[in-house]
């Protein structure tokens, strides 16, 4: 199975502006993205995908593949379609470019999901903690039997009505694709779910496309504000 890992990397950003570049422990944020998928050995490639020449440079200069794409999309997923247009693979990896503390063992648990050929959709869940379950930054999501998603939401799900204590399970933000189902998203509008909660994964489920969830042990952390990028270099200075 080859795979390629993709990880958009848009220069832009509202919350934290040019967080892409924004040295951590003493290393752009997109560079320690890169170089931990990198540690993945089951991983046939890894492609940081940008719209920023400066981005493009910072990349070349520390060895890091990098490739132009267009300024135009409005997601990462559309980002990494475009990779696919011009890259062969048989499942196509996004890695947020956001995501510093992902790690090589969680990629290696999402590509476990892709192992079955029947599934076009992949990604991975965590035991939420008990700060982030009520969080509406931490996205959760409930699955069938089998790991199908049934619902990813920023609310707390399942709903606790009797104080049974339920397991929350915190959605991470990796995603893997065949070739079909990238098409399939970049040829669809927006969906209802996807725009009244802001998660562009329920573009699938609401179009009837399954999406399987793996399970990891370890955790992650975005980078969207000043306070974030904290806590992270504080992760990675202890590592």
């Amino acid at each position: 199975m080859k795979t390629v890992a993709v990880i958009p990397a848009r220069l832009a950003s509202t919350r934290l502006p040019r967080k892409m570049l924004l040295e951590i422990a003493g290393k752009p944020l997109v560079g320690w993205v890169y170089e931990a998928a990198r540690l993945c050995r089951a991983l046939s490639d890894v492609i940081i995908a940008t719209d920023s020449e400066e981005i493009l440079k910072v990349c070349e200069a520390h060895g890091w593949n990098a490739q132009i794409t267009s300024s135009s999309h409005r997601s990462g997923t559309e980002r990494v379609h475009e990779i696919s247009m011009h890259v062969t693979a048989d499942v196509y990896l996004n890695v947020q470019g956001d995501e510093p503390l992902v790690r090589a063992e969680q990629i290696a648990s999402l590509l476990d999901v892709m192992k079955n050929s029947s599934v076009g959709v992949g990604t991975l869940k965590t035991l939420c903690t008990d700060e982030d379950s009520n969080n509406p930054s931490a996205v959760k999501v409930v699955t069938a039997t089998d790991g199908r998603a049934l619902y990813f939401s920023r609310a707390s799900i399942p709903f606790d009505r009797d104080g049974n204590k339920p397991k929350y399970f915190k959605h991470l933000g990796l995603y893997a694709y065949r070739k079909p189902e990238l098409e399939f998203f970049v040829n669809h509008a927006e969906s209802t779910l996807e725009k009244i909660e802001r998660l562009e994964q329920l573009r699938f489920l609401e179009n009837g496309i399954s999406i399987y969830v793996g399970e990891t042990a370890f955790d992650s952390v975005g980078v969207d504000t000043e306070e974030d990028l904290q806590r992270v270099e504080q992760v990675l200075r202890r590592r």
